[in-house]
């Protein structure tokens, strides 16, 4: 996997660390973020539309990030893209 690091929460602090990544192999966004409350988590889960069944599938996870951070989400996006061209 080649991860390239794009940014971390600026409000961050020793113990919270919500973070941005490049998966540069397979072209994906890697996030880490707060885990959801329950009530959230179940929330979610009870979200359904086309193409979204009920439930959280194995292998999929429900993760928080902060909205100040879209400037580094938008870094993301800016890097999968010049990886396309």
């Amino acid at each position: 996997m080649s991860l390239l690091f794009v940014g971390i929460d600026p409000n961050t602090g020793d113990k919270q660390s919500p973070t941005v990544w490049v998966d540069q192999d397979n072209q994906e966004f890697v996030f880490q973020g707060w885990k959801p409350s329950t009530e959230l988590e179940a929330e979610c889960a009870q979200f359904e539309v086309p193409g979204h069944a009920k439930g959280i599938p194995d292998g999929e996870a429900v993760v928080r990030i902060p909205a100040h951070m879209v400037s580094i989400i938008r870094e993301a996006c800016d890097a999968l893209e010049r990886a396309n061209v």
